[in-house]
């Protein structure tokens, strides 16, 4: 996008893989998992299962949309300065099976997502097109905010209920 202004909001589509293998104990016959976020989908539809060995099957989940906004830049910022820049994807299992809830390159909003018991988030490697694109969007809409630590006001010890005394 090199030569053109990216805008303040923006809408990436995204494919993802996830994983079903089975359990490993009484109470679980299987789990779920993410397993890989693509920059482009398969001409497949969603839920379809790829392959199949030793009882673990991976499925093309479906297709997600990441969104950035300007305001956010100070995250995206730290996710991209870290040893591996991450994407998070968040899916929720419900009665008609397992839905793609999220998913977002933010560490922050990752991080409300782990509050959820039926969400199942996973951090997975952000792919590299993305992350050009991300790098971008921090280069253009970042803006290095100074830390002000604010002053509190000195109470006044005369009106700590003192009033009336002699």
């Amino acid at each position: 996008m090199s030569g053109t202004a990216l805008p303040p909001e923006l809408t990436i589509p995204v494919a993802i893989l996830a994983e079903r293998r089975p359990g490993v104990t009484i109470w679980q016959s299987h789990v779920w998992r993410a397993l890989a976020v693509l920059e482009e989908a398969p001409p497949v539809p969603a839920w379809t299962k790829l392959r199949e060995e030793n009882g673990r099957e991976v499925f093309f989940a479906g297709t997600a949309e990441v969104h950035l906004h300007r305001t956010d830049t100070p995250n995206y910022k730290d996710n991209l300065e870290a040893a591996e820049p991450r994407i998070w994807v968040v899916l929720r299992e419900t009665p008609d099976g397992m839905v793609i809830q999220a998913v977002t390159v933010d560490p922050g909003e990752a991080e409300i997502y782990t509050e959820g018991p039926a969400d199942l988030i996973e951090a997975l490697p952000l792919p590299p097109g993305l992350a050009v694109l991300l790098a971008s969007f921090v280069a253009t809409h970042h803006v290095e905010r100074e830390f002000h630590k604010r002053k509190r006001d000195r109470q006044d010890i005369d009106s700590l209920g003192r009033k009336g005394r002699v």
